[in-house]
């Protein structure tokens, strides 16, 4: 498993990659949720590029860059276990110079959601991922559902700056209890651990209610909404019954949707998101 920091480095070598080549795009502290996309990759592309980079400029003046888990020896040694060709870890001052002033803005499909809840946060994404695949320029990155507005934000910029790469996106991969894997989660401690499974909950009561007959938008959330105010941990931040092309929030009758929310248990903030419908 070759590693390099250098874009000139990384260039050199994936020049001589056969294609498909295919990018994992990741913030490190790999965790199962991380591994399942770089197993997709593995089975579907000649080589596997993984890139780990904490970006700071997706992260809000108050939230936890400094605090955000890393331990590079030990993504290595479980990338090399999962056959992965090379592993991209830039310096900050090599993806973000002193006089660094070109931003990539996704407009619509960035500003509900997350993108209300962290002014910014998608601006610091799309030039991240578009500075990611320009130098590496794979034809393949994958993604996981997890982040579900970040993956119609990325297809949308892709779509628009006409990027020849086709995004994989991944199942959420989850915890027996039905919390979705995160790097976040390990910031909860016993009882916190115990009111995060109100996320899970609150999903699958809504997707219950729809396979049962109950198609409406503002009855689904109020489900969503119920179900995580009964939870004394919990802080709500949003629930959205969306369009999934488009994130536009829905209203009466629906044949599909993107069930999504953000909630606060203690100091971690977390998010969770179900498809819905055909």
């Amino acid at each position: 498993m070759n590693t390099v920091q250098s874009i000139s480095n990384l260039r050199q070598i994936r020049n001589d990659l056969p294609s498909p080549v295919g990018l994992v795009p990741t913030m490190g502290y790999l965790h199962e949720g991380h591994l399942s996309l770089v197993q997709r990759a593995r089975q579907e592309c000649a080589n596997v590029i993984v890139s780990i980079f904490v970006n700071p400029t997706q992260f809000g003046p108050h939230e936890d860059l400094d605090a955000y888990p890393r331990d590079i020896p030990r993504d290595f040694a479980l990338l090399e276990k999962y056959g992965v060709d090379l592993v991209w870890v830039p310096e900050l001052e090599q993806m973000y110079t002193p006089d660094f002033q070109t931003w990539v803005t996704v407009e619509r499909a960035a500003q509900p959601l997350e993108g209300k809840m962290r002014p910014g946060h998608f601006r610091g994404v799309t030039t991240v991922v578009a500075k990611l695949f320009n130098s590496v320029l794979p034809d393949k990155a994958y993604f996981g559902q997890k982040d579900a507005q970040q993956v119609v934000v990325i297809r949308r910029m892709v779509k628009d700056l006409n990027f020849p790469i086709d995004i994989v996106v991944c199942p959420i991969i989850r915890e027996p209890d039905g919390l979705a894997m995160s790097s976040r989660n390990g910031y909860l401690d016993h009882e916190e651990r115990q009111a995060a499974q109100v996320l899970f909950r609150s999903l699958s009561a809504a997707m219950s209610a729809f396979e049962n007959g109950n198609n409406d938008a503002g009855q689904l959330r109020e489900i969503m909404t119920g179900t995580i105010m009964s939870e004394p941990l919990a802080d709500l931040q949003y629930v959205s019954c969306a369009d999934p092309d488009t994130l536009e929030e829905l209203s009466g009758s629906i044949s599909r949707a993107l069930l999504s929310m953000a909630v606060v248990i203690g100091k971690t903030r977390l998010i969770d998101n179900f498809l819905i419908g055909d």
